[in-house]
């Protein structure tokens, strides 16, 4: 009889368990079916812009929408890539972005081992005003940026939309601090008794510690400068100096607009960055999910 019972209680004991166990499970299969939903209501604007740049004009306008295209027309792409000033913008571009990223690399980097280890007067009132600057939109500080410019000579030049973002990234500096406070100190410490400078510290034992937030800034960095439209537009006068989304625009007219070319152009546009995204996700989730972790 106590071998029944005792069979009769581990039965039960083994469903409950089952039963809570399964209820997890359907809690992340819900989880997975509302962010597939999420997913799919982000990706379909995306999805528009490529299967309408191989669209007809008539096919993007037409009632119903169809997504995909009837008459498959690569004319858009064609036009795009048909003069010289895009392939001069896309260079412009490219080298405008790696030049702010990797320079803005290193002097985030700088600045915030100033900020973490070198104990200098006013070091936690100036990191406040940094951090202040990233509540100003940048639209505020432009009339006094151009004349800055002006005085220089450097307006209609790349030295206007490279120097100042590459010299000064607050949100850079801010999250490269917290990795460098994280570092133990007794690394410096024992390459210090070692006779390593300060500077030969921070090369060999700081740097290469930093390679994940680095890496994660540096994409950020040059995502913001590959789609920058607003600083080119107030700078730059002359067409062979133009970026990317300078020459996107310049496919929308005041009453009409070459939709094929435009969605075309910005499927162009687009491509590396997700290009980029696809391939560098893990370091961009890394790099934000872990400076949250530093003190």
């Amino acid at each position: 009889m106590s071998t029944f019972s005792d069979t009769i209680s581990r039965a039960v004991t083994t469903a409950k368990g089952a039963s809570g166990s399964g209820r997890p499970a359907r809690h992340k299969l819900l989880l997975h079916a509302v962010l597939l939903v999420c997913a799919i209501g982000m990706a379909l604007p995306f999805a528009w812009m490529l299967f309408s740049s191989f669209k007809p004009l008539g096919e993007i306008f037409m009632q119903p929408p169809k997504l995909f295209p009837q008459d498959w027309n690569q004319q858009g792409y064609r036009t795009a890539l048909g003069g010289a000033d895009f392939v001069r913008g896309f260079w412009n571009s490219t080298y405008i972005a790696l030049t702010v990223t990797a320079v803005s690399l290193l002097t985030s980097a700088m600045a915030a081992y100033a900020f973490a280890r070198i104990d200098f007067w006013g070091r936690r009132w100036l990191f406040m005003v940094f951090l202040a600057t990233m509540m100003v939109p940048g639209q505020l500080t432009i009339i006094p940026l151009y004349i800055i410019m002006g005085w220089l000579g450097w307006v209609d030049t790349h030295a206007a939309i490279i120097v100042p973002p590459a010299l000064f990234n607050a949100f850079g500096v801010f999250l490269l601090r917290q990795y460098v406070k994280g570092i133990p100190v007794e690394l410096e410490e024992a390459a210090q008794l070692d006779g390593a400078g300060r500077v030969r510290r921070f090369v060999t034992i700081i740097l290469p510690l930093l390679r994940t937030p680095l890496t994660a800034l540096g994409i950020f960095t040059f995502l913001a400068q590959w789609n920058n439209f607003f600083y080119p537009l107030i700078f730059l006068n002359s067409s062979d100096k133009f970026t990317l989304p300078l020459l996107v625009n310049q496919f929308m007219g005041q009453y009409t607009s070459d939709w094929p070319t435009l969605m075309a152009a910005t499927t162009l546009l687009a491509a590396p960055m997700l290009i980029v995204f696809a391939f560098a996700q893990r370091q961009i989730v890394e790099g934000i999910a872990l400076s949250g972790s530093k003190s």
